[in-house]
C-alpha cells in the first residue's frame, strides 16, 4: 500500500480565476480549488516538472503568479533536459519535494524522458514510502501516471482498430487508464477503446478543473467544478475487440460507468462508489 498520494488533473485547472463561465453557471465552483491540494503545509517544497511542454517559459510564469496567490512559499520549476537527467543536483531537488507536479503538454515527452531514468525511480520509491508525498500531474502529466498511458487516438465517430496507441507509463497505479480534458475534447470513445483492450483497468475520464485525489493507492476523492467519469470493462458481454479488422468499428456490450462531481468518493478495491453529502 502506497503512503503517498496521486493527485490527477484533467487540465485547465483553475489559475487566478481564469474560468469566469464556470464560476457564474456553479454555485460550488472555487477559485485554484485544485492546486491548494498539491501540499497540506504551504512551505513545503514543490517542484514543478515542465518537460511534457514546448513552452516551460510561459508555464513558469502562469505557475509562479498562482502559486503566489494561494500563499505557496516553497517551488521552483525542473524542465529536465537530457543534460540535467542524471545530475545530483536535480536528484537531490526532487528527493527533498514533498510535491512533484507535471504540467500538461505532450505525454510522449514525459514517457520519452523518464521512462529509464532513476528520477523515475526515486519517485517511486517516494511515492510508495513517504506519507502524504505528492505525484502530481495535469492533462499530459496526468495521464503519463499509470502504468498504461494513450499515447495517440483518433477521436472519431466509431472506435477502430488500429486507431489508438498505448505505451507504458510511470507505473504509479497499475490499475487505471487516464485521460483529460474528458468531456471538453469528447473522449468518451477513445478511453472506452483502450480499456477494452485492457479489461482489468479502470478508465478515468477527467474533465476540466477537475481532479481525483487517490491515497493508500486506492481511495479516490473527487474534486473540482467538472466531472470524473469511470469506466469499467470487466463485465462486458458481447464484442469483437479480439477479432475485429483493421479500419473495422468495435463494439462492447454492458461496459459499465460512474459519474462523479465534487466531493464523490470510489474505491477501486472494494469498487465501491460514495455520493456526496
Amino acid at each position: 500500500m502506497a503512503k503517498g498520494r496521486l493527485l490527477i488533473i484533467g487540465g485547465k485547472e483553475d489559475k487566478n480565476g481564469n474560468d469566469s463561465e464556470m464560476e457564474e453557471k456553479n454555485k460550488d465552483f472555487s477559485p485554484n480549488e485544485i492546486l491548494k491540494l498539491l501540499t497540506a503545509s504551504k512551505d513545503d517544497r514543490i517542484e514543478v516538472i515542465t518537460i511534457a511542454s514546448s513552452e516551460p517559459e510561459s508555464i513558469r510564469e502562469t505557475y509562479t503568479k498562482t502559486f503566489i496567490e494561494i500563499g505557496y512559499t516553497n517551488f521552483d520549476f525542473l524542465d529536465l533536459c537530457d543534460d540535467q537527467l542524471h545530475t545530483d543536483y536535480q536528484f537531490k531537488r526532487v528527493s527533498a519535494a514533498k510535491t512533484v507536479f507535471f504540467t500538461g503538454g505532450d505525454q510522449r515527452r514525459i514517457y520519452e524522458k523518464l521512462k529509464d531514468s532513476a528520477l523515475k525511480y526515486l519517485l517511486k520509491e517516494k511515492y510508495t514510502n513517504e506519507k502524504d508525498f505528492t505525484i502530481a500531474g495535469t492533462s499530459a502529466g496526468a495521464m503519463c501516471i499509470p502504468e498504461i498511458i494513450i499515447m495517440e487516438a483518433v477521436n472519431g465517430e466509431a472506435m477502430l482498430e488500429h486507431d489508438i496507441e498505448l505505451n507504458s507509463g510511470l507505473g504509479f497505479i497499475n490499475n487505471c487508464i487516464i485521460d483529460t480534458h474528458f468531456v471538453h475534447r469528447a473522449r468518451f470513445g477513445r478511453l472506452a477503446h483502450a480499456v477494452i483492450l485492457h479489461q482489468h483497468c479502470w478508465g478515468i475520464g477527467l474533465g476540466e478543473d477537475t481532479a481525483l485525489l487517490i491515497e493508500e493507492g486506492y481511495k479516490a476523492t473527487c474534486h473540482g467544478s467538472g466531472m470524473v467519469w469511470l469506466l469499467n470493462a470487466e463485465n462486458i458481454g458481447q464484442t469483437n475487440i479480439d477479432t475485429v479488422k483493421k479500419g473495422s468499428p468495435i463494439y462492447a456490450e454492458n461496459l459499465k460507468v460512474h459519474i462523479l462531481t465534487d466531493n464523490c468518493m470510489f474505491d477501486f478495491n472494494e469498487k465501491i462508489f460514495k455520493g456526496a453529502e
